[in-house]
């Protein structure tokens, strides 16, 4: 039925922990009932930890939905991302970080670029590819991100629905609210030339807590899906066959958002 509307339920930054596990496991049962897709943008867990990744992967195993992902700055922060990455597949849970994938929902093909993205500023404040090794390397770890998203949006280039899924910002439009004074630790515009030359049809992120829910890239809309800005615990984007945005709605569960403790 290629006539259908096409549901992606979006959220990010939902810090997984053993204390919020019936919360997650409850969340993730109910939007499976009302989306055809789920995509998580980062920082599935508190600290990087496996068991913690296991709260979420035991949420999504029995799902009749699909679930993509890309990781988080937590995610990374125990530096066991192989074994977290293990955790997340048991679970059913597709990783796409610096890739594509796509799926078939209702005769309509939905294509996934995926990069967690990086830090590195925006006009007026961003970190020059100059200096020592150190600072140089943080600047050619977000051209990686930069260059791995581009390749993965020119290989869904065909589908009429095209998610770009990040954790780090590609806009300060979707940062207004938070500090300035931090923005060059919550994304980059450089991850902005991939999407701007590509235009997905929806570009989706997370990280920036305090943040603006709805952005731009051009005539590319962003959304900082993260929990703490939703007030809810997904939100459902709703697409034509044609890949047109048509609508946007919360699902205001609390109980994601009520069990956040961690901090950016």
């Amino acid at each position: 039925m290629t006539g259908s509307t096409i549901r992606v339920a979006a959220a990010g930054d939902i810090h997984c922990h053993e204390g919020n596990r019936e919360g997650i496991a409850g969340a993730f049962e109910r939007i499976a009932e009302r989306a055809d897709l789920v995509v998580l943008a980062g920082d599935l867990t508190t600290h990087g930890e496996p068991e913690q990744a296991a709260v979420l992967a035991d949420a999504c195993r029995d799902l009749d939905v699909p679930v993509f992902t890309v990781l988080g700055n937590h995610d990374w922060h125990a530096n066991r991302v192989d074994e977290l990455l293990q955790v997340l597949q048991s679970g059913g849970i597709v990783v796409i970080d610096r890739r594509s994938a796509t799926c078939d929902v209702r005769g309509v093909k939905v294509g996934l670029a995926g990069a967690k993205g990086f830090v590195g500023g925006f006009p007026d404040s961003t970190l020059p590819d100059f200096g020592e090794p150190l600072m140089r390397a943080i600047y050619a770890e977000t051209g990686a991100e930069v260059r791995a998203l581009d390749v993965a949006l020119d290989e869904i280039a065909g589908c009429p629905i095209r998610i770009a899924l990040l954790h780090y910002a590609p806009t300060t439009t979707t940062l207004e609210g938070e500090r300035q004074t931090i923005w060059s630790f919550l994304g980059s515009d450089r991850l902005a030339g991939p999407i701007a030359a590509h235009l997905p049809t929806v570009v989706v992120h997370g990280h920036g807590h305090n943040g603006t829910f709805e952005g731009f890239i051009g005539p590319v809309p962003v959304f900082n899906v993260a929990l703490h800005v939703l007030g809810a615990d997904f939100w459902v984007f709703e697409f034509d066959a044609q890949g047109r945005l048509l609508h946007k709605r919360s699902e205001p569960e609390p109980a994601l958002r009520a069990a956040q403790h961690a901090e950016t």
